[in-house]
């Protein structure tokens, strides 16, 4: 063979490969796309993405500095940027966020629906006194509305059942049935009524009605999320924690009392509903992981809100146009309640790919996707 034909062969051959490249790469791609059908939430603030813009609510985050870090500026979102589902909705391939129920419309509700309400508790009263706002139960019957529109897009009950059965489902409430409730004795009756274990029992009851319903109406995998330290936040230790850092134990305590309940709950559901898929995510665990080793994700500043006013920035969440800290990404919390994107990242990704055998159980929200 000619030098000038080698020449041409080893050209075209490098071609090839190069082809050969690319198209693996362009097929990697194509396989890390969307790996469910839709996305459905259900929380309260910690993952409300606009529902309560448009109540009469003291509950709400559609201003700066809300939103700084986001690329649609403020939404509604009760953080500097990204949720905790926004997180999971990127990981499981979505190429944009979940709609709020507030403004989905026609066929965007197939790619599933944010039903999350800031203040929004288990229990109805929970979060009155900051005014309206959609309880679990009020979420769990705009899901139901939503199913009969997609009964009519698809055509038929049997088509909607599959559907929706491949789908996730993110469920987030607890925390407002203690801040906004039962830790808040001169609004509620709550803790005169009940002890924590008795309280927490409760919870769980009304929780698992709410769940057997949405089981009902479609959802088999359901990724409940657990209570976070709610006595590490800024405005309890301002308001409980007589050294400002130390975190408020008979508020945790109560926390883990709800969680170990959710946990059961999630094998008992597992065990009593055919084709199911429970899991449990302990957002607990990993804000304890966090604050024990703070350095090791960057993070300077635990015990105070980016932004806010008081003691620890924990009064209040964050005043219109107020400006907040700077180095955002070394505080754990944005305001008095609620996360940085930093750490609405870590738990979200913890959530999805489970990075210790605690994070999750049984298994990661990565795994329940490929069921």
């Amino acid at each position: 063979m000619a030098s000038g034909e080698l020449i041409t062969m080893n050209w075209i051959m490098n071609i090839g490969a190069v082809v050969v490249v690319v198209l693996g790469l362009w097929c990697g791609v194509g396989e890390a796309q969307q790996q469910v059908p839709c996305y459905f939430i259900f929380g309260d603030s910690l993952v409300d993405n606009g529902n309560n813009n448009q109540l009469t609510s003291l509950a709400k985050a559609n201003y700066l500095p809300y939103g700084i870090d986001f690329p649609a500026g403020p939404t509604g979102r009760f953080s500097n940027g990204k949720t905790t589902v926004d997180v999971v909705a990127e990981l499981l391939g979505f190429n944009g966020y979940v709609r709020p129920y507030s403004t989905a419309r026609g066929r965007d509700i197939l790619s599933g629906v944010n039903y999350a309400s800031a203040a929004a508790g288990i229990r109805e009263e929970t979060g009155q006194q900051l005014g309206a706002r959609i309880s679990f139960r009020g979420q769990v019957q705009n899901y139901q509305r939503t199913v009969s529109q997609i009964v009519n897009i698809l055509g038929d009950e049997n088509r909607t059942a599959n559907y929706l059965s491949q789908c996730i489902y993110s469920i987030g409430l607890g925390s407002n049935d203690y801040l906004n409730n039962y830790f808040m004795p001169l609004v509620y009756s709550t803790s005169r009524q009940y002890t924590p274990q008795q309280y927490a029992n409760v919870l769980i009851q009304a929780y698992a009605q709410q769940l057997r319903i949405m089981y009902n109406y479609g959802a088999r995998k359901m990724a409940l999320f657990g209570v976070g330290q709610i006595g590490c936040s800024p405005n309890e230790l301002a308001q409980n924690s007589p050294d400002g850092r130390t975190c408020v134990a008979r508020i945790n305590s109560a926390n883990q009392l709800f969680n170990n309940g959710l946990k059961s709950l999630v094998d008992q559901l597992n065990n009593q509903l055919p084709d199911a898929r429970f899991i449990y995510v302990n957002v607990y665990g990993i804000f304890q992981d966090i604050i024990s080793n703070p350095s090791s994700y960057g993070f300077r500043v635990t015990n105070a809100g980016c932004c806010g006013i008081g003691r620890n920035n924990g009064q209040i969440t964050c005043l219109p146009l107020q400006p907040p800290c700077r180095n955002r990404k070394e505080y754990l919390f944005w305001d008095a309640f609620h996360p940085t994107e930093t750490a609405n990242t870590i738990i979200g990704r913890r959530a999805y790919n489970a990075q210790s055998s605690s994070d999750t159980y049984p298994i990661d929200i990565n795994r329940l996707a490929q069921i």
